[in-house]
């Protein structure tokens, strides 16, 4: 009965800072929240409308996704036993990807039916631009387990819940989503993230046993630079990896000339440095890079080829998904800075000629000074549309700064 008593004693002083400083948009300053509630209201307040009633909708791919998805094995395993401590807690069990997009839920019915009100079911799309603070937004951000009750969510539609949270990883510890647990707020029980934890762990153990990673190079360059070769992760130097993307990106290879000037432009660059380069570079990957022209001969994944490929195909939200920032924008190489003209203009392009108001907005978010595309996303909302309130405030704050 304390234990009741002091739940609600907790519900309620929430709920009068949240009508202190969320209706007035006003950076939180007090006590009674915790630092990394406070700190997402502030950042969340500018672009997420707190009287929204569900999350938006991630869109048809959701289904590829989850079919696509490393998490879909081990959670398709573990599935009965989600299911039935999510049938005898009263929670609803979800799993997201590593956007925060839910690709997977299990509950009872009366659970599963609250749930879907608020769009906390696949589809629904929780991270923080979305839907403000809330517990899968807090791990997704912070990587760490996280938990959010009542009132400490910046969406009053969430009030009445309490939710658990904890981050999934690879083997190598990348993030691949989180799970979460959710039911409403009354039935909070301080062993409920330690069951979270649980599940986690054995998701991850069964990560560990998959199959090993398809030979070969995976590169990403999108936003920063890292590489494997057979799973290992590669050290190389920013040159090395410029060498690397360019060879990704044109697979036909290069002659030593046209790579040099790729790399180096006008600078006085000698052929002896460019053979240096490549041939450290061809020990790395055990010899899979020709060196008359030079060219890959081992089998590369790269996730700027990813967006090409998508945008010929004529699938824009998958290349909107995964071009998630500039190519090795820190590289003044003439060939990169080519290239990420290329992409940058492909992809905002092809997002201007969508009619899908989803695609203007992740893009708008990750470009907050682009007005075109802010005005593209407002003129495609309809007026009764929640989200039209984000591309307003973005379009407010670009036109200001």
């Amino acid at each position: 009965m304390a234990e009741r008593s002091a739940l609600h004693q907790r519900r309620a002083a929430l709920e009068r800072e949240w009508a202190r400083w969320v209706p007035a948009q006003a950076r939180p300053e007090t006590l009674e929240l915790r630092s990394e509630v406070a700190e997402s209201w502030a950042r969340s307040l500018s672009i997420v409308d707190p009287s929204r009633d569900s999350a938006p909708a991630a869109g048809d791919e959701v289904r590829s996704r989850w079919r696509e998805s490393p998490l879909r094995a081990p959670v398709t395993e573990l599935a009965d036993e989600l299911r039935s401590i999510a049938d005898d807690a009263g929670f609803v069990a979800a799993v997201t990807d590593e956007s925060g997009t839910i690709l997977w839920t299990c509950g009872g019915r009366v659970m599963r039916r609250r749930a879907e009100r608020v769009n906390f079911a696949p589809g629904g799309r929780w991270d923080e631009p979305d839907m403000g603070t809330n517990a899968l937004s807090l791990a997704l951000r912070t990587g760490r387990p996280s938990s959010v009750f009542s009132a400490e969510h910046l969406v009053a539609a969430l009030h009445g819940w309490v939710c658990y949270c904890a981050p999934i990883r690879d083997p190598r510890g990348r993030h691949l989503g989180v799970l979460d647990l959710s039911t409403t707020w009354d039935r909070s029980h301080p062993l409920a993230m330690s069951t979270v934890r649980t599940l986690v762990t054995a998701i991850e153990s069964r990560l560990q046993a998959a199959p090993p990673a398809t030979p070969g190079i995976r590169l990403s360059c999108l936003g920063s630079g890292s590489a494997t070769f057979d799973g290992v992760p590669l050290r190389l130097s920013p040159r090395q990896l410029e060498v690397l993307t360019l060879l990704a990106l044109e697979p036909g290879g290069f002659s030593p000339d046209g790579l040099r000037e790729a790399l180096y432009g006008d600078l006085p660059v000698t052929s002896t440095t460019l053979r240096a380069e490549a041939s450290h570079l061809r020990r790395m990957l055990g010899g899979g890079l020709a060196n008359r022209r030079y060219a890959l001969t081992a089998p590369i994944d790269c996730d700027a080829v990813d967006v090409l490929t998508a945008l010929k195909a004529g699938d824009t939200a998958t290349a909107v998904r995964r071009y998630t920032g500039p190519l090795l924008p820190a590289s003044e190489a003439p060939g990169i800075t080519r290239w990420r003209d290329h992409l940058e203009v492909a992809v905002r392009e092809a997002v201007l000629s969508s009619r899908e108001p989803d695609l203007a907005l992740t893009y708008g978010e990750r470009h907050p000074f682009d007005l075109q595309v802010h005005e593209h996303a407002h003129r495609l909302l309809s007026p009764g549309d929640g989200r039209r309130g984000i591309a307003a405030a973005r379009l407010h704050e670009a036109l200001r700064d």
